[in-house]
């Protein structure tokens, strides 16, 4: 090949080759500036900081959230721990937290007594790994339903889950309300409902996650019956926000809801032991001087819906009871009325349309 025809080859390879790079640099240049295009057509947060409470030694999934970066630029504060959720959504309808979370059955009871409230996604729930059982110690003469007339329950609250599961095991088994009524619910700390029982302070205790495991470890208890028994695996609770909140920061509330449903999502879908890792990541991180050994316990969510999306069912079940019960009026509330899906990151074609 004569000199002529390399040097032919040599500047045609360069001409092309800074064609290309120029090629690129345009579509680099144009991608940049279709990202800062968006950005600032993007709707800014009205505001940017959460208030919340927690709980010692778990991880909430707002505090997941964070810690996945699905809710930034917003921030949490922390403003203290709960040990009952009515109490937290009781906090955010005082408008002392700005998202607070709590069984269903709470939920419509404050919604029935005008409290300006909506439940934006469902957190928690019991499936064959997490569930709430009613244990009694071994050689205890309860056997049914009906040996319970005139014993004592230790709850974790009053007017919540635990409540409500047991008036239904009640009710499913031929108590009348007067004999139900004979049942007493001891409001107990979940960290002692255990060595109540042990104690013979009360005949029977709800009892999950890691203080069901720890007790059922040591032995001489037997499980009654469990929520699960009872409705299968279902989405027990939601967290809510403030209408006014809705309102007046409509992009605050899509970023946080849809923050949270996304972490949800992420620890229904994550191995356990991966999960668990960042819960103590978190937890070492926070520095609350508390105690995270419960979280090698954790085994899911119990969250029966893709990243918490709630549905008229979820909630019908507690309206159709709290009727039965004589606490609603029929038709004094709507299950549709008391919940909105519109900032669920997996609410449908993700398109931002209220039900």
């Amino acid at each position: 090949m004569s000199m002529t025809h390399r040097s032919a080859r040599s500047a045609g390879f360069w001409s092309g080759s800074v064609a290309a790079t120029k090629i690129r640099y345009v579509l680099w240049a144009f991608a940049l500036t279709l990202g800062l295009v968006g950005q600032a057509l993007a709707e800014p947060l009205e505001k940017t900081e959460i208030r919340y409470q927690g709980w010692a030694g778990q991880v909430t999934f707002p505090e997941l959230a964070e810690d996945l970066g699905y809710l930034a630029p917003l921030k949490l504060k922390w403003v203290g721990n709960t040990i009952s959720g009515p109490q937290d959504i009781q906090t955010v309808v005082t408008g002392d937290i700005d998202i607070g979370g709590a069984f269903y059955g709470a939920i419509i009871k404050l919604i029935a007594a005008r409290a300006p409230i909506k439940a934006v996604v469902g957190y928690y729930g019991s499936d064959a790994d997490t569930y709430y059982g009613y244990y009694v110690k071994e050689d205890s003469p309860i056997k049914g339903a009906r040996d319970l007339i005139g014993k004592k329950v230790a709850v974790n609250t009053l007017g919540a889950h635990l409540e409500f599961v047991l008036r239904e095991y009640l009710a499913r088994n031929g108590l009348s309300a007067s004999e139900a009524k004979q049942v007493t619910l001891v409001a107990v700390p979940p960290v002692t409902g255990e060595q109540a029982l042990r104690q013979d302070q009360v005949e029977v205790a709800a009892l999950n996650g890691v203080l069901r495991d720890k007790a059922l470890e040591r032995g001489g208890l037997r499980k009654l019956f469990a929520d699960t028994d009872l409705f299968g695996n279902f989405t027990g609770g939601a967290y809510v926000l403030r209408d006014k909140f809705i309102k007046e920061n409509p992009n605050t509330a899509r970023k946080l809801v849809e923050g949270i449903s996304r972490a949800i999502e992420w620890a229904r879908e994550t191995p356990p032991e991966e999960v668990r890792a960042r819960f103590n990541k978190i937890v070492a991180e926070r520095k609350r001087n508390e105690d995270a050994s419960s979280i090698k316990y954790w085994k899911s969510t119990g969250v029966a819906s893709k990243g918490g999306l709630i549905t008229d069912q979820q909630l019908q079940v507690w309206i159709d009871w709290l009727v039965k019960d004589g606490l609603l009026k029929p038709d004094q509330i709507k299950a549709s009325d008391t919940y909105i899906n519109q900032f669920n990151y997996y609410r449908s074609g993700k398109a931002a349309e209220a039900r």
